[in-house]
């Protein structure tokens, strides 16, 4: 398993692009927009980690803007932690088998989603490309919030 990233989602993406770069001194790595979704996400980067960035080997903080302004409460502007795997699948299977809850089951055989016992979201993501669709992963509903 692999670390990769912090999400938090920002109110004014200028003033957070000033806050984390210009006065903070993070390196934008990277920006993808969403037409379709309306958000707009950012990856930033430590100066001393630029260099691993560009292969995608450092962690990252990614910067999610809504283009739908909301006023975030009670936490919701953090939003996970996120960690590459090998195996999506036996990742969640070994998780379920210790009790864990799968709120966002692999159904694609890319993404899931637990919640620490704090309620923190976590996302696993499968390392490389998708794994093919599976039973029972495939028709597993979601529980919950993510």
């Amino acid at each position: 398993m692999r670390y990769l990233h912090t999400m938090i989602r920002v109110r004014d993406l200028q003033e957070s692009l000033d806050f984390y770069c210009n006065k903070i001194g993070l390196v934008e790595k990277s920006r993808f927009e969403s037409e379709q979704g309306r958000f707009t996400l950012i990856y930033l980067c430590a100066p001393f980690d630029e260099a691993q960035a560009l292969n995608t080997e450092a962690p990252l903080l990614e910067l999610t803007y809504n283009w739908d302004t909301e006023d975030y409460s009670g936490g919701r502007n953090f939003g996970h932690l996120a960690f590459e795997v090998d195996n999506i699948y036996e990742t969640c299977q070994k998780l379920m088998a210790a009790g864990v809850l799968i709120n966002r089951p692999p159904r694609d055989g890319y993404m899931a989603f637990v919640r620490s016992p704090d309620g923190i979201s976590i996302e696993f993501l499968q390392k490389g490309t998708s794994l093919p669709t599976e039973e029972p992963w495939s028709s597993m509903a979601s529980v919950g919030s993510w």
